[in-house]
C-alpha cells in the first residue's frame, strides 16, 4: 500500500470516528459512483450528510480543506444526487461538509469538521 493511500485511509478512519461520537449516522462509506466516490454518506438527524475527507501529515502545503476546489464541490453535489435517487430519493434535506485531519507524529489527529461547505 502506498504512504498516501495508508494517510488517506487513516483520516477516513478517524473521521468516521469523529462523527459517530458526534452523533451522526454513518450510512456508507467510499461509495463509488459514475463519477468518483463519496469518502461519508451519513445522518445528522433526518438530515442526509455527504462528508468529504481531506487527510495531511503537516500544513506545509496548506490546511487540508484547501483541496477542497470548486470543481471538487461540483464533483460531490452530482454524486450526492446520484447517491440521493439511488437510496433516498424523497430525502428533504442534503448537505456537503468536510472533516480536515491532520496527522500528528505524536498524539491524537487534528479534526476539523466544517459543517454544510457548499
Amino acid at each position: 500500500m502506498r504512504a498516501k493511500d495508508a494517510v488517506g485511509q487513516y483520516g477516513e478512519r478517524t473521521a468516521a470516528r469523529f462523527l459517530e461520537d458526534c452523533g451522526y449516522a454513518l450510512v456508507a462509506r467510499n461509495w463509488r459512483g459514475t463519477g468518483g466516490e463519496l469518502d461519508i454518506v451519513a445522518l445528522d438527524g433526518d438530515e442526509v450528510v455527504v462528508v468529504e475527507v481531506k487527510t495531511r501529515t503537516s500544513t506545509a502545503f496548506g490546511h487540508p480543506a484547501q483541496a477542497v476546489t470548486p470543481r471538487k464541490l461540483a464533483r460531490l453535489r452530482r454524486l450526492a444526487g446520484e447517491w440521493l435517487t439511488t437510496y433516498e430519493p424523497y430525502v428533504a434535506s442534503v448537505r456537503i461538509d468536510v472533516v480536515a485531519v491532520t496527522a500528528q507524529r505524536q498524539g491524537r489527529a487534528v479534526v476539523e469538521h466544517l459543517v454544510g461547505v457548499c
